[in-house]
């Protein structure tokens, strides 16, 4: 597996009616990402333009840590509880040149 950093940029939508409750979920998994070994950076942001959509900006040391997440409890809740709340695309990317 690579040893470079791993960004995922998920894009989230929220059926109609469950917006609040997609920001309560997304900002509750908030302390648990942050506080994972191989985290660099897990931020919620939210579209100006439409507040129902939420973009997840996150960042992994390397493929290990980011496939690290994806097996721990709390992504694992998120993951059975989105369909529910929301659309999501995730775009998992890999380090091309950084600064």
């Amino acid at each position: 597996m690579s040893q470079s950093p791993v960004k995922i940029t998920a894009h989230l939508t929220a059926h109609p009616g469950k917006a609040e409750e997609l920001r309560t979920l997304l900002l509750s998994m908030a302390p648990h990402c942050r506080a994972e070994p191989g985290n660099l950076r897990w931020d919620v942001w939210r579209d100006t333009a439409l507040s129902e959509r939420y973009v997840l900006d996150e960042l992994y040391r390397d493929s290990e840590a980011a496939e690290a997440h994806r097996q721990t409890p709390h992504y694992q809740d998120y993951l059975a509880r989105i369909p529910a709340l929301a659309d999501r695309s995730a775009l998992i990317l890999e380090a091309v040149a950084l600064a």
